[in-house]
């Protein structure tokens, strides 16, 4: 699906279809970026030791859910937010790189 990249400004924007759009393209950034988050995961795998403790990396996901805090607080979004969201992302990861081991 092509998408029209007008890149506007949110202050630039004259009506509610321009507001949409423009979200439209960012979402659009978003899921395209976080395919590319998924072609990484799938690599890392390689590097693991093969098991569901090493797949699981707690030590790294506890890291990475503090860090995505932090650059939440300092991008003024809500924390709680992000790190929900990323859990799910983990989560979601975790499963599919235990399906590449197996």
């Amino acid at each position: 699906m092509a998408h029209n990249v007008n890149k506007i400004l949110p202050l630039e924007c004259t009506n509610i279809e321009e507001v949409r759009n423009e979200i439209d393209n960012i979402d659009f950034e978003i899921i395209n970026l976080l395919s590319a988050r998924f072609e990484y995961v799938r690599e890392v795998v390689k590097y693991k030791d093969g098991t569901a403790k090493g797949i699981e990396a707690a030590d790294r996901r506890a890291a990475v859910l503090r860090t995505r805090r932090e650059w939440a607080e300092n991008a003024g979004i809500n924390p709680d937010v992000i790190e929900e969201m990323y859990n799910r992302l983990i989560a979601y990861y975790i499963e599919e790189e235990k399906k590449l081991i197996k």
